[in-house]
């Protein structure tokens, strides 16, 4: 089963450049990226090669890598070693411009990794590489490769990537949904049924793909939790001080209990010291502060969470990163939320909120829609508003409130009167949207459509 992925538009803009770069694609474990990518390959180039260093290919590209950069001092130095390190490894090998060679897994060989700038500038062949957990990059023997590569995220499959593959009749009139000229009550319903199995499930593709073939929602958590199995159990070879997977589900499940309180202000200076408090509490005081931090800066890096700042009082020079984070798949965000007992009133809450957040960080990968580092919520006069959104093109200023039923957000109201913002977007589950002034509402599935101009 084939899932249509919005990122195959970015792979043919990359294709299309006129300045040659190395891309490089990373993401999340299993959110696609080999397949996405190789089928790239398969359907725009004439020839490809497969290098994957989490298999044999990988161990034996390395072999040929080291017989063709050996060098014994006093006699003559190789003139292409790296040209002819991919001779050896594919002997029909070809440096055109309509050979592509897909590098897998590159975080586990920093040596490979530095010669990206040689890959760049010294090829007709054209360089994918892709990582799960490029946080490894930030090591000191991985060298930065800036100007040399052009870089795209993958993500789990967005709502509305979610949508096509479930129904594609409904997807269709989803891109025909306005917010000035309201549809039939049915299509709305339709699509917060859809939305609310995908808040469920998530869209990690195999998940989906399980979810598609099944319609069976346990099963599709079933292929969660071998994901996140499979995750952990990977991470814990990258520590000398954890060696027990379950350090993560306690991170996990602390990030869930943060996120659920009532009230969001952090007893500690940041999300980290909160969360090193809550797990060393709650699982083994043995657990030590850098250990604990390093795991969460893993989870961050691995594109499993996310970190979401504070803007004090309205005052976006006030701006405290790493204040909060949020889960960057709502499926795993639904499970581990799921686990802590909270009730079902305040995950649904929780989720929707995950969910935006999600799609904001989205939209501050190049090219920027929206300011800041990281998506934002912000306080004001003894309140707190969901989020702050600012567009890049106009700095037209959104404050985004996450609201069920005839909530009115008093906080964010207050904000927009005194000319703290621009705008106000409340989004809603069971809504038609409209527009009155500067206030607008949408249903909360329609945001991906929606534009911060």
């Amino acid at each position: 089963m084939y899932l249509k992925r919005t990122v195959y538009d970015k792979l043919l803009e990359w294709k299309s450049e006129q300045n040659r770069s190395t891309l490089e694609v990373n993401g999340a474990r299993q959110v696609g990226k080999t397949y996405i990518i190789n089928k790239f390959a398969d359907e725009h180039f004439k020839y490809k090669i497969y290098i994957n260093f989490f298999e044999q290919s990988g161990k034996q590209f390395l072999e040929c890598y080291k017989q063709a950069t050996s060098w014994i001092p006093g006699t003559k130095r190789p003139e292409h070693p790296l040209h002819d390190a991919f001779r050896l490894f594919e002997p029909d090998f070809s440096d055109s411009d309509d050979t592509v060679i897909i590098i897998d897994e590159i975080q586990e060989s920093a040596e490979i990794y530095n010669c990206i700038r040689e890959f760049t500038r010294h090829f007709q062949a054209h360089f994918i590489v892709t990582g799960s957990y490029l946080g490894q990059i930030l090591e000191p023997e991985f060298r930065y490769s800036s100007g040399d590569m052009t870089r795209i995220s993958i993500y789990t499959l967005s709502f509305g990537e979610f949508l096509q593959a479930f129904d594609g009749n409904l997807y269709t009139q989803y891109l025909s949904l306005k917010s000035d000229s309201p549809q039939d009550s049915d299509v709305y319903e339709l699509l917060k049924t859809a939305y609310d199995i995908y808040l469920q499930i998530g869209g990690y593709p195999n998940v989906v793909k399980t979810y598609l073939e099944t319609k069976d929602i346990e099963k599709a958590r079933g292929a969660l939790v071998k994901i996140i199995d499979t995750f952990t159990n990977e991470s814990t070879r990258y520590f000398t001080d954890i060696l027990d997977t379950r350090v993560f589900t306690q991170i996990f499940l602390s990030v869930s209990r943060i996120l659920c309180r009532e009230s969001r202000g952090l007893a500690e200076g940041s999300i980290s010291e909160e969360l090193q408090k809550l797990v060393t509490r709650d699982y083994s005081s043995n657990l030590s502060k850098a250990a604990c931090n390093r795991a969460i800066s893993w989870l961050y890096f691995s594109g499993i969470i996310g970190f979401c700042a504070k803007i004090t009082e309205m005052d976006v020079l006030d701006f405290k990163p790493a204040s909060r984070c949020y889960f960057m798949d709502p499926g795993l965000a639904n499970y581990y939320l799921s686990r802590t007992g909270i009730d079902s009133r305040s995950i649904s809450g929780t989720l929707n909120e995950n969910y935006v957040y999600i799609n904001l960080k989205k939209r501050q990968d190049f090219p920027e829609e929206i300011v800041f580092e990281t998506p934002a919520f912000a306080t004001y006069r003894g309140g707190e508003i969901d989020f702050i959104a600012q567009s890049v093109h106009s700095s037209t200023r959104y404050l985004v409130e996450v609201k069920s039923g005839k909530g009115t957000a008093a906080t964010a109201l207050k904000a927009l009167e005194q000319g703290k913002a621009h705008k106000l977007l409340y989004l809603k589950g069971d809504t038609k949207g409209g527009i009155d002034g500067k206030i607008e509402t949408l249903p909360i599935y329609m945001l991906e459509r929606y534009k911060f101009v």
